[in-house]
Order: structure tokens, then C-alpha cells, then sequence
């Protein structure tokens, strides 16, 4: 592969990742409007990543992708991290706001380094100090001044142990996209979801089981959110990562990522989902260009460095 080739693939490696965090920028507002709407956690999680399933399934059987054991394995294994990452999402946003939520699931950009770290790959100083201005971009975005423990709350603590999750999904994905099919991966994780949530589900009581969903699903716009989640949060937004992150280190792709709340507290504010509209305040915005700022030293700084004789890999962490 030639220089060019390599820095054009890159490229589109990054462009395609923002696009991803847009997409899943939005899906808070969607998932919080569900919420709201009396559908359980595990039922929005059960039919938003069903429709993933199909979607997935149907593009499999149109392009004849016949999946390998060792693909189906790192999907699986992909999959039950995601499950456990997303019921802990889904089930903070029922007493957190959208906008924390987006922020605190970002500190996956702290996270991620050390879960390579954890999985033997080496660090670069430029990515490890574009995730520490991140997280510190982040805290003024989460922080609110003159509340109990700054407005923190069992919600945050939920979402928090999700951005943990987040961390080594994004982490494992990184080893798994470089050897696997970006469908199989997909469609594997998501389809695992779908089912592990459904087993759960079916066993919770009222209200967090499906006993509710009838006439959840029936109020205005719900089956609209469910779509955008399950076609474009999902379908698409699992391929491009599962496809796009073997031409980015991992923790480069969690600096980008990174700007997924700052996506959900925009979008947030201009109120496209009924009943969600949050503002932020001065400092939160601060934070929102700090975030951007670290985006840019993560990609800029390797080249940078480059020239003053580091020579690692651009694929190392």
C-alpha cells in the first residue's frame, strides 16, 4: 500500500468516524423521547437493536458475506460488551439529562487508552494528552456549579460505568476490525444485543419488562425514533466502526468519538426531538471547544512529532 493510498484511507477513516458520532450524537434526544414515551429500557433496547438485526441480516444475505467462526467469535465477544454498555446507558438517561448523559458517556476518551494499555498495545504521547484535555473538557461540560455533589446522581454513576465499557469496546474493536469482517462484526454485536436483551426483558417485572410496550409504542413519534436508532444509530453507525477503526489507533478513534456530546448537547439545544431542549451555559461551551481542541492535537500532534524522530507506528494504541 502507498503513502497516499494509506493517508487518503485514514482520512476517510476519520471523516467516517465523525459522521458516526454525529449519528449517535443524536440518538440521545431519540433515546430519552422513548423513554419518556413508558417504553421500558429493555424493550427500546430489544426493538431498536432488532431493527439493527434485520437490517444487518438483509445487507449480509444482498452481498453473500458467509461469515467465518473466528469472526462470529469477536462479534460475540464485541456484542456482550456492547450489551452491558448500553443497558447501563439506556438506564442512567432515566434520571440523568440527555446533555450529561452525551458527556459523560464521552470520558470513554480517557478510558480507552488505558483499556489498550491493558490489552499490550503502546501509548502515544500525542493521543495520551489529546484524551487528558478531552477529560478535562468534558468536566466543565458535566459540572453543575452550586448542586449537591456538582449535580451528580445515580444516573451519572450509571452512565459513568458505561463510558468504562465504552472504553474497552472501542479498545477490542480496534484488534478485531484489523482481522474480522466489518459486516460480520456488526451484524454479530448487534444481533447479540438484540437477544440478550430480549432474554432479560422477558423476565423483568413491570414497569421495566415489556408490559408496558403496547401502548408505549403507540404514542406519536416513538416508532420514528426507533427508526433512526435501529437504521442509522445502529446499522450503519456499527459498520462504519467496525470497518473504519482498522485504519485508526485506537485511542485516535476515541478523541474523535469524543465529540459525540458535544454533537448531543448541540443538537440538545436546537430541541429536534419534542420535549428535549437543554442550554448550555458559558463554561459548558468552553468545554465543547476544548473537546475540539484535543480532536485536533490527537491528529495533528503524531505528524508533529514525527518530525523530531518519532517514528512508531501510526496504527500503536
Amino acid at each position: 500500500m502507498t503513502a497516499s493510498s494509506s493517508g487518503a484511507r485514514h482520512a476517510t477513516a476519520v471523516a467516517g468516524t465523525i459522521a458516526t458520532a454525529f449519528v449517535w450524537g443524536a440518538s440521545f434526544a431519540a433515546m430519552k423521547f422513548i423513554l419518556q414515551a413508558g417504553l421500558s429500557v429493555g424493550a427500546m433496547l430489544t426493538v431498536r437493536f432488532g431493527i439493527g438485526t434485520v437490517c444487518l441480516g438483509l445487507l449480509l444475505a444482498v452481498l453473500q458475506v458467509r461469515p467465518r467462526w473466528p469472526e462470529v467469535r469477536d462479534g460475540l465477544v464485541l456484542g456482550v460488551i456492547l450489551t452491558i454498555v448500553f443497558w447501563l446507558q439506556a438506564g442512567g438517561l432515566v434520571t440523568t439529562t440527555t446533555t450529561k448523559s452525551g458527556f459523560i458517556t464521552g470520558l470513554y476518551v480517557l478510558f480507552t487508552p488505558m483499556a489498550s494499555v491493558l490489552l499490550g498495545h503502546r501509548l502515544r504521547i500525542a493521543h495520551a494528552l489529546g484524551a487528558l484535555v478531552a477529560t478535562g473538557g468534558l468536566f466543565l461540560l458535566v459540572r453543575t456549579p452550586g448542586a449537591s455533589l456538582g449535580g451528580w446522581n445515580s444516573g451519572d454513576s450509571l452512565t459513568l460505568a458505561c463510558a468504562v465499557g465504552c472504553g474497552f469496546h472501542i479498545a477490542y474493536t480496534g484488534i478485531f476490525s484489523r482481522r474480522s469482517s466489518g459486516w460480520v462484526l456488526a451484524f454479530t454485536q448487534v444481533a447479540t444485543l438484540a437477544c440478550l436483551s430480549l432474554a432479560i426483558t422477558a423476565f423483568l417485572p413491570a414497569p421495566h419488562g415489556f408490559q408496558t410496550a403496547r401502548a408505549a409504542l403507540a404514542a406519536p413519534g416513538v416508532w420514528t425514533s426507533l427508526l433512526y436508532l435501529g437504521v442509522l444509530a445502529t446499522s450503519l453507525a456499527f459498520y462504519l466502526m467496525s470497518t473504519l477503526q482498522a485504519h485508526l489507533g485506537s485511542t485516535e478513534a476515541a478523541i474523535l468519538y469524543s465529540l459525540e456530546p458535544v454533537f448531543t448537547a448541540l443538537l440538545a439545544m436546537t430541541g429536534w426531538v419534542p420535549g428535549i431542549r437543554e442550554r448550555l451555559s458559558p463554561l459548558q461551551l468552553l468545554g465543547g471547544a476544548i473537546i475540539l481542541g484535543a480532536m485536533i492535537l490527537a491528529e495533528v500532534g503524531p505528524r508533529w512529532m514525527a518530525r523530531f524522530g518519532d517514528a512508531r507506528p501510526e496504527l500503536d494504541g
